[in-house]
């Protein structure tokens, strides 16, 4: 309790002026901490955008993805179509070569959004909800720390003082 008061008088002694305040961070370093609020909003939306974006589900295997994609779910009605009509008919001929196409775009598709999801969705994320969460606690962590060398120090300098003025005898 007692620490706790001292590091709020330190902290109101330092925002009125009285005490020294000890800056640990350069220039640049206060700069970088400026824009990481700015970062992780972004981070944030292009996050949220881009899985809007994927039109398979997010985090699902290939099978689960390739049912629910309108691409495949066409890719199948149109070999059905094929299979009702023949081969001996042109249209059906047709049906079971662009049904057949479709399929493929489809496994692209779902192969292509694994990739994204892995190579750009989830590192944003961790970025965004992981890293600079994590970053903006170390920095707070920090500030207590040179807070209490703060006082340390004044409360030092203050025993000095004292001790300088009236010695123990």
């Amino acid at each position: 309790m007692k620490k706790q008061f001292n590091r709020m008088r330190q902290l109101a002694n330092q925002t009125v002026g009285r005490a020294e305040k000890t800056e640990v961070l350069s220039e640049d370093l206060l700069q970088v901490e400026k824009r990481l609020d700015l970062v992780k909003q972004v981070s944030h939306s292009t996050h949220k955008k881009l899985t809007a974006c994927l039109q398979g589900q997010q985090g699902t295997d290939v099978d689960k993805r390739s049912k629910k994609l309108p691409l495949s779910t066409l890719a199948q009605c149109m070999v059905e179509g094929a299979s009702v009509l023949g081969d001996d008919s042109l249209f059906g001929k047709m049906l079971k070569l662009c049904g057949e196409t479709e399929e493929k775009l489809a496994q692209e598709l779902i192969l292509f959004e694994f990739q994204m999801e892995r190579d750009v969705v989830e590192p944003i994320y961790m970025l965004a909800e992981v890293e600079i969460p994590n970053i903006q606690k170390q920095r707070k962590h920090l500030a207590k720390l040179v807070l209490d060398m703060d006082s340390a120090r004044t409360r030092t300098s203050y025993q000095q003082t004292c001790t300088t003025l009236w010695p123990k005898k």
